[in-house]
């Protein structure tokens, strides 16, 4: 019996000393933290989806308390986020709420295959060991990545083997464009209006292009030389509209043999499904 009560009070002693010690070396090496750090983190959304480049809403945070990251770098938190965070750290900054779109049109009975994979169901997979799955080197693969890391439930893939974004869901955090192999999903701001290529095919050889993908950019340039406002040049084998002068007048989206020019704001980019005509009341 006395050995169990020396051993307790003895058990007691050491605790004692060890908390007294851990607070004696809590005082000499406690580093201030700004308290920045907390407003800044309790203003965030809370869903960690890395799209700011950092390890979750607590790194972002931090970087953004010490002045190494821009206050406009959480897309979910959108535009109520960019002025709290900005009147947190006393700057100014202007948010533009951005969405991905895929620029890609490859689907299933568009795009050829090139034969049949067998190996991991990935489209990162199927790139690294087969060199993709299609004819055209530079299509969607159609194996869902960036659906996987998409925390927002925005996108999904459809029937016609391509992924496709719900623009109601979207945040623009830019995790599937990160994921994509083939560097197919772009940010585009919200509002943005004109023209845009959705396709990726880089090659010059007109044929191969046609065989690949019955919507892919043979490099006619016939947008080039019919655009009214000269807003449209070669880049890369892809023609880029310059939004700065596009009026948006559809002679590019008209003119393409290909059909692989669309409008953001027709077709491309939807927000919101259009509200059916409620009935006129009966007399």
């Amino acid at each position: 019996m006395s050995a169990i009560l020396i051993t307790l009070g003895f058990s007691a002693i050491l605790a004692f000393a060890l908390g007294l010690a851990l607070g004696v070396f809590k005082n000499i090496f406690h580093v201030e933290q700004d308290p920045r750090v907390t407003q800044v983190r309790d203003a965030l959304p809370g869903v960690n989806c890395g799209g700011c480049g950092f390890p979750g809403c607590d790194g972002y945070a931090a970087a953004v308390a010490a002045g190494a990251a821009p206050v406009d770098k959480c897309a979910p938190g959108g535009k109520s986020v960019v002025e709290i965070l900005a009147g947190i750290m006393g700057v100014s900054a202007s948010s533009e709420e951005v969405v991905a779109v895929l620029r890609c049109q490859g689907s299933k009975e568009k795009a050829s295959l090139k034969g049949n994979y067998v190996g991991i169901p990935t489209c990162r997979a199927a790139k690294l060991s087969a060199g993709g799955t299609k004819t055209c080197a530079w299509g969607c693969m159609g194996y869902g990545d960036c659906t996987l890391v998409c925390k927002f439930d925005a996108l999904a893939m459809g029937d016609d083997g391509l992924p496709h974004v719900n623009y109601e869901n979207c945040t623009g955090c830019g995790m599937c464009v990160a994921e994509c192999p083939q560097g197919l999903f772009a940010l585009v701001p919200k509002e943005r209006k004109g023209s845009i290529v959705l396709c990726q095919n880089r090659s010059v050889v007109k044929p191969s292009v046609a065989k690949a993908c019955k919507v892919g950019c043979i490099k006619c340039e016939i947008c080039v030389k019919n655009c009214p406002e000269k807003c449209i040049a070669m880049e890369n084998g892809i023609p880029v509209t310059d939004y700065s002068k596009c009026t948006s007048c559809g002679v590019c989206v008209t003119k393409c043999p290909t059909k692989c020019y669309k409008m953001l704001e027709d077709g491309v980019i939807r927000f919101a499904p259009a509200k059916a005509e409620e009935p006129a009341p009966v007399a």
